[in-house]
């Protein structure tokens, strides 16, 4: 109904003196006095305008403005990942540990992000732009992850030379290219363990470190691969075949120079 009678009292008003506007200043300096005289128009069924109805009932129910302004917020759905961090736009945020594996809601705004369970709060983060990257507070982690981030890379390169310097340096450059330390730490300490006794040792683990620097394979899953298919020594295997025979068929590389 209201729109139905600003078409008529306002629009039409407008239309028919044949008003042009270059601005949206303009119109609402052109609407303001028209809708005024639309509230003090007397209504029939009531007798009385809507300036007064709204002096009389509406104005007393009103409520005061909020302190800030309304700001859009969006929800969407996730799982705990295993590590207990939640991915919103190429950020991770995180959530209590003990929660890993639950669909969670997460809220988010321009300046915070939220995650629900079952309709309450279980974590509050503020919001990051920076993709790729973690966010984790430390209450929410496990005790035995609250000791790794008080490590620090030199300590965890420091363990790793005692497995010998190509280990060291695997795992230096692991961390290096880990955007979160404690991932790098867990990856370079699977490394470190393959070192015992009771699976590779560490001449094995050193000379398979050796062949993933060699081959800029710088993760856990690349050095556990080497030793699980016994190729830490297939470089020098190689190596050790000597050059190719001469052969008017087998031209090498001199041939394309």
């Amino acid at each position: 109904m209201g729109v139905l009678l600003a078409e008529r009292w306002i629009l039409a008003a407008l239309r028919h003196r044949h008003r042009h506007f270059t601005s949206l200043s303009e119109v609402s300096e052109a609407v303001k006095p028209l809708l005024e005289k639309l509230n003090e128009r007397p209504m029939r069924k009531l007798g009385k305008s809507r300036r007064e109805f709204f002096e009389e009932v509406e104005r007393a129910a009103l409520k005061p403005l909020p302190s800030r302004p309304y700001e859009l917020a969006l929800w969407k759905k996730a799982r705990i990942n295993i590590d207990y961090h939640v991915e919103l736009e190429g950020h991770w945020y995180s959530v209590p540990y003990g929660l890993v594996g639950k669909e969670v809601e997460v809220r988010h705004r321009e300046e915070c992000v939220e995650v629900f369970l079952t309709g309450r709060r279980v974590a509050s983060h503020v919001r990051s732009q920076q993709r790729g990257r973690f966010t984790t507070q430390a209450e929410y982690m496990p005790a035995s992850h609250r000791q790794h981030a008080e490590w620090t890379p030199s300590r965890v390169v420091q363990w790793a030379q005692n497995v010998g310097p190509a280990c060291a340096q695997l795992v230096e450059e692991l961390m290096k290219r880990r955007p979160y330390p404690p991932q790098g730490f867990r990856s370079a300490l699977g490394i470190i363990r393959l070192a015992d006794k009771e699976k590779y040792g560490t001449q094995r683990v050193e000379r398979a470190c050796a062949r993933a620097l060699r081959h800029r394979a710088f993760s856990y899953k690349s050095v556990a691969a080497i030793l699980q298919h016994h190729l830490e020594d297939a470089d020098e295997a190689r190596e050790q075949k000597g050059p190719l025979p001469e052969h008017q068929n087998v031209r090498g590389a001199n041939y394309y120079h």
